[in-house]
């Protein structure tokens, strides 16, 4: 089997196959062929829903084909319908090229631009939509569509009922033209999507049929969903970003490893680069966390870096695992601030803290009573070897207050297996 081959197996035992048009496989088996995927700039980054079809140009590019990457600065401008409820925001101009910039940024992480055989493109549809009149664009690409066709997308049926604007219908029409352009000026000959692209993907290979009396084919990849039906990639703030600003590092490595375990092997499939046998060992092993750590670690490492995956997941390791003391010393301040995030806090002053004779009444009056109502409940505790402060347990109820402070200004105080509580020390 020619590596030209592997492309389609690849998808197949990832489960990354949703539709197909006839003679796609054929095509790719026969020769090398340009395939795109379309990326809306409606945002600076790219998000976890984003991904699933970035790895289908990852894949594409790995099988000795040539992917292409197609930024919309126009149709962003317009409005994808598809899987919408209802009309969004439409972006400015400048706002746009902002966006693409950051979402290129992102994709050179996953494709190769400078690859001499098969290297990645990335085009821009503002470059020739900007160049293109209402009334030119009506004669050469409306004519060739009939309203009853459009009319019969599910994208379109769905919002009849809500409504549907002129400027949205018309997006369909868009992307079919996009596909034509690169057809014609380009030889591409596949695009690819998620399922809910399929609509306005075989639109562009009807568009070549009659337009240019051509061949173009159209792939989807299944959309990402949990095991209970929901849309996967939100967390409870709402998009898991790429971009470190949006979503912190530590942030999106905690979302690996919060997936659930009936979602485990598909994602593991989806989105990793292992290969099968690889992926199938981590399906098997008896504690499901292993491999959400391996996930985790190897998406943190790909969109962020080593270091950041490092640093999260030693600061992963604070509350519940066994980060020593310099660890988290080592660890930024806006990361043990995400990780402390949540946990009931008091604030002292450093004067409070530097006049504090010993533990207890640290723990117990100091602090206003945040970790134990009476000084006796504190050395009860104590005594039975169950509080810790700054991950060192504390010994004796007689010891100095004079602990160490996170970051010089923090400490982190565990009562019990599973109560963490923050005391923040300022000047």
């Amino acid at each position: 089997m020619s590596s030209l081959e592997n492309f389609i197996k690849e998808l197949r035992w990832r489960g990354m196959i949703h539709d197909m048009t006839p003679g796609t496989e054929e095509q790719l088996a026969k020769e090398k062929t340009l395939g795109y995927i379309g990326f809306d700039p409606t945002a600076k980054s790219l998000h976890i829903g984003n991904l699933a079809t970035v790895m289908l140009l990852v894949h594409l590019q790995r099988s000795g084909h040539q992917p292409i990457a197609l930024v919309g600065g126009a149709t962003g401008m317009v409005g994808d319908p598809s899987g919408k409820s209802a009309e969004r925001n439409l972006l400015d101009e400048a706002t746009l090229r902002e966006n693409q910039a950051g979402v290129r940024q992102q994709l050179e992480k996953f494709l190769d631009f400078e690859a001499t055989e098969n290297k990645a493109v990335l085009v821009n549809n503002y470059d020739w939509f900007g160049k293109i009149g209402f009334l030119e664009f009506l004669r050469d690409a409306g004519k060739h569509l009939t309203v009853n066709y459009m009319m019969a997308k599910d994208s379109v049926k769905k919002r009849l009922e809500t409504g549907l604007s002129f400027t949205e219908f018309s997006y369909q029409l868009l992307q079919g033209y996009d596909f034509y352009h690169l057809y014609q000026h380009h030889g591409v000959k596949l695009q690819m999507g998620g399922s809910d692209q399929w609509g306005n993907i075989t639109t562009g290979t009807e568009f070549i049929r009659r337009k240019a009396s051509g061949d173009a084919f159209a792939l989807t990849a299944p959309l990402i969903t949990k095991s209970d039906g929901t849309k996967f990639g939100k967390s409870e703030s709402g998009n898991v970003w790429l971009d470190a600003d949006m979503t912190s590092p530590y942030k999106f490595y905690q979302f690996w490893l919060n997936v659930a375990d009936d979602d485990l092997s598909r994602l593991l499939r989806v989105f990793s680069l292992k290969n099968q046998e690889e992926v199938e060992a981590l399906e098997q092993l008896p504690n499901p966390n292993e491999a959400k750590r391996a996930l985790a670690g190897e998406l943190t490492t790909r969109i962020h870096s080593a270091e950041d995956f490092e640093n999260a997941r030693d600061a992963s390791s604070i509350l519940f695992g066994n980060a020593a003391l310099e660890k988290i010393q080592r660890i930024d301040e806006k990361t043990l601030l995400e990780v402390f995030e949540g946990l009931p806090q008091e604030t002292i002053s450093k004067t409070e803290y530097e006049a504090t004779d010993n533990v207890v009444d640290l723990l117990a009056e100091t602090t206003r009573q945040l970790v134990f109502k009476s000084k006796g409940e504190a050395r009860r505790m104590i005594q039975q070897g169950g509080v810790s402060i700054n991950k060192e347990k504390i010994a004796s109820a007689e010891a100095e207050a004079n602990f160490s402070l996170l970051q010089n200004k923090y400490l982190l105080v565990q009562r019990g297996k599973k109560n963490h509580f923050l005391v923040r020390v300022e000047e």
